[in-house]
């Protein structure tokens, strides 16, 4: 289907909407990319540290009397957390408007987002952009709020940390976009987290296979289920910082067929927010008790009875709970521990990879309590106190 004018997705992080006069600037470039030939779509996070907020609101809100605070009901959580997309796609709607530019926003379900029936992080699974395409037919900007869609069952769901991002990119590909444009308060993505590594450097360019590991073992650019979005339906994402001026600054470029060399180390991501489990009542009964604790899991190892994974808590309402009903089913659970990985291709081409990456743990004296080894990323956990310090040793030797 040929358009007269090509639509582009912008998205926009809390860091980049934080205020009014944030949200101007990101009016100013939404108003210029339209005035430039495109039709635009804008997907906004909630502003600042609203989602935060908003949480602890929950939990305090869970108190009685001087009892302590409890797991608030995963429902009610996302119809609250909701709502701070909502403050900022209203605002944003009325930048735009007052910059004599016709605007309108929505939310997650009048945008056509149809999701699963899991609250907190639910997953897309339909996208209907309908009204979205009347209105940029008749010359508007929209603004869409992220994070958020509508069950089957008509309910409200949230998509989980960094679930704007996967908005957008569903959005594009239900859309046509040339292209998907993620706002944030970063360049792009870079070899390591610059405040760990000093000397990180900036990526121009990655395949979606590679940002897609780097964000599953930790990387915050940009999350991981957009980045398999993008994989599956072929959309170009632009990583780039909302705070450089248009046309100017670094971009990252994630793209089918980005260049890359075998045996080649990307990068080194650390995911800090996580739990190392261990259960000894075999692979089942352990499973039965990941579900009804509600949690996700990965990097599963099963010797007999003897089970062990890693779990991420970045989208689990109550860490404290969740760690306390784990250990109440029977795991041994070790927090205080982060998950250490170098992301790259050809990994398991020979064993010249997995030598130094143990190499560089042992100059970092990290003293791993596992390590994991495939094709397309190498891990360990060790103690978080040591995580900073491992980063470097790990970048330093891979550099090439």
């Amino acid at each position: 289907m040929s358009r007269a004018r090509p639509i582009i997705v912008q998205k926009f992080g809390g860091s980049s909407v934080a205020d009014v006069e944030k949200l101007g600037r990101v009016a100013d470039r939404a108003v210029a990319a339209h005035q430039s030939g495109h039709d635009v779509v804008v997907v906004v996070s909630a502003m600042g540290k609203a989602t935060d907020g908003l949480l602890a609101l929950a939990k305090s809100a869970t108190r009685v009397g001087a009892g302590p605070e409890t797991d608030p009901p995963r429902r009610e959580l996302d119809m609250l957390l909701s709502t701070g997309e909502r403050v900022s796609m209203s605002l944003l709607s009325i930048a735009i408007q007052a910059r004599g530019v016709p605007a309108i926003s929505f939310t997650g379900s009048q945008s056509g987002i149809l999701t699963n029936d899991r609250h907190f992080d639910a997953r897309i699974i339909e996208v209907r952009p309908h009204r979205i395409e009347d209105e940029l037919a008749r010359g508007m900007i929209v603004i869409v709020a992220g994070y958020q869609g509508m069950s089957y069952r008509r309910e409200i769901t949230t998509l989980g940390r960094g679930g704007s991002d996967t908005t957008a990119v569903a959005l594009a590909a239900a859309l046509r976009a040339d292209r998907c444009e993620i706002y944030s308060d970063v360049d792009g993505v870079y070899s390591a987290d610059p405040r760990a590594v000093p000397d990180a450097a900036h990526l121009p360019e990655l395949s979606h296979e590679m940002l897609q590991e780097m964000a599953e073992c930790g990387a915050k650019v940009v999350c991981a289920q957009a980045v398999e979005w993008a994989r599956r339906q072929g959309i170009a994402i632009y990583a780039r910082s909302s705070f450089d001026a248009p046309g100017e600054g670094r971009q990252t470029i994630v793209r089918q067929g980005a260049p890359g060399e075998k045996t080649t180390a990307r990068a080194v991501v650390c995911e800090r927010n996580v739990l190392a489990v261990r259960a000894t009542h075999g692979l089942s009964v352990a499973l039965a008790a990941l579900s009804a604790a509600e949690v996700s899991f990965k990097d599963l190892d099963v010797n007999g009875d003897a089970v062990r994974a890693i779990v991420p808590l970045l989208n689990v309402p109550d860490a404290a709970a969740m760690t306390g009903s784990l250990r109440a089913a029977g795991f041994h659970v070790e927090d205080g521990v982060s998950l250490l990985s170098v992301v790259g291709d050809g990994f398991a081409s020979g064993t010249e990879p997995l030598r130094r990456f143990v190499s560089a743990l042992a100059a970092a004296d990290a003293s791993p309590a596992r390590v994991m080894a495939g094709p397309l990323r190498l891990s360990a956990i060790v103690a978080s106190s040591r995580g900073e310090v491992v980063q470097r040793a790990l970048h330093d030797g891979f550099k090439p």
